[in-house]
């Protein structure tokens, strides 16, 4: 069985063993000893041992493989003067993506209504913090001291060092030359940790999925339902069907083909919720699997898992509407058009910002003169939402590296099609792009 189908299947029975623990946890004929036994020795006890220790070693690798990818896409450019239009392509898509899904949220969220005949009783309050002023957004970017930035995993701050370095190496001659054929090789050992941990990714999905049904249960979801059902609708519009007109039309390639190969990522992406915990799984299947030469894919993912955020604008766009609707305000098309802008725009500014979705969304509600206690009507299903929202996000941040890469010629035709890149554990990273 191939690696693939070993961490769905883990997820399926990881949702599976959380849902009748759960239902176990609340059922009445149980005894409290077994209760306590599920609750103390399984869930708090294995699943959380094993799913943080997968967390953290997924974590581990984020910041070298981020540093040392981009210093080696860098340096191959840097003689080139490509990185400047890549960078500009990049980001122009990111947001170009970032503003279709609000659109696409704002619209199917207006036509459904989710939020008519929700009865508003009990609201709590809400903290969201403050949103850091713009100024100190552009000012940290810039790291004033590189390797504090790596210890606290400040990933725009590495992203312009590790640009700024390689930049460096590809003009520094002899010299250069060595250190980029250091860093090439320090790529590959990383790249086989990720492998490594990849094989234990079933183990690490079931704990996750376990501990999280265990203590929310599925019947979260039907307090909700309406809510939920579009916010989720809205993500499958835009992954299933915005990322593949443009993979069609702008680059001219099978998305069903992206689709297939994105299906380990997903998985992670689910399991973890976090997109900056999957970019190394996301980094080497847009390289391995996809064909994209590192000289794009090394800037164009770790950017994305920074600055991208089209499934949690998704969320942003349908609970702004379903907020106004609770509360009976009426929003105007000048709302809507600031709601597009801001959340377009949030998506950078609080990229760095830990509860980013609830942040950028009371910005949001600010912004449209909707309360921002209204986001507590939301809170008890954003966590399930949160793992579907990430997978779109990488969703998209592989789509824009293929497009990227093609339009760069750093991309190889023959390892997107080939059915035996879909196979964890190939060995065909080496393969030269297309030039």
């Amino acid at each position: 069985m191939s690696l693939t189908n070993r961490i769905l299947i883990a997820m399926v029975a990881g949702i599976a063993m959380g849902s009748i623990i759960n239902m176990l946890m609340h059922a009445t004929g149980v005894s409290a000893e077994l209760k306590s036994m599920l609750d103390v020795y399984l869930v708090n006890g294995l699943f959380d041992v094993v799913g943080r220790i997968f967390i953290a070693s997924l974590k581990l690798l984020v910041v070298p493989l981020v540093l040392v990818s981009l210093i080696c896409g860098s340096s191959s450019l840097g003689d080139s003067a490509r990185m400047g239009p890549i960078a500009a392509k990049t980001l122009t898509f990111y947001l170009a993506t970032t503003a279709i899904a609000i659109s696409l949220a704002l619209f199917f969220a207006v036509l459904i209504s989710p939020g008519s005949g929700v009865v508003l009783e009990g609201v709590a309050e809400f903290d969201a913090g403050p949103a850091p002023p713009l100024t100190d957004v552009l000012v940290d970017i810039f790291p004033s001291n590189p390797v504090r930035a790596m210890a606290e995993g400040k990933m725009l701050q590495i992203i312009v060092f590790a640009l700024l370095f390689g930049y460096a190496i590809s003009h520094a001659g002899e010299p250069g030359r060595r250190l980029a054929g250091f860093f090439r090789d320090v790529d590959a050992v990383i790249m086989k940790m990720v492998e490594v941990l990849m094989a234990l990714a079933p183990y690490g999905v079931f704990a996750l999925l376990s501990q999280l049904f265990s203590s929310m249960g599925i019947g979260a979801i039907m307090d909700l339902a309406a809510y939920f059902f579009t916010v989720l609708g809205v993500l499958l519009v835009h992954a299933l069907g915005i990322y593949s007109l443009l993979l069609r039309v702008l680059a001219g390639l099978s998305p069903a083909i992206l689709l297939r190969k994105m299906r380990p990522v997903w998985a992670f992406a689910f399991s973890t919720a976090s997109s900056g915990a999957t970019l190394p799984i996301t980094l080497r299947t847009v390289e391995k699997r996809m064909g994209v030469h590192n000289s794009v894919a090394g800037f164009t993912v770790p950017l994305g898992a920074t600055i991208n955020m089209d499934g949690t604008a998704i969320m942003q766009g349908v609970a702004t509407v379903f907020i106004a609707q609770v509360y009976g305000v009426d929003l105007s098309m000048g709302d809507f058009i600031t709601v597009i802008l801001t959340a377009t725009l949030a998506s950078i500014g609080t990229a760095a910002v830990p509860g980013v979705g609830l942040i950028t969304l009371a910005l949001v509600l600010e912004q449209a003169g909707l309360p921002v206690e209204g986001i507590a009507l939301i809170i008890g299903v954003d966590r399930l939402l949160d793992m579907v929202r990430t997978a779109v996000n990488v969703t998209g941040d592989a789509t824009v590296s293929v497009i990227v890469g093609k339009s760069e010629n750093q991309f190889d035709q023959e390892v997107f099609d080939d059915p035996r890149a879909d196979q964890l554990g190939d060995d065909r990273r080496d393969t030269p792009a297309v030039s």
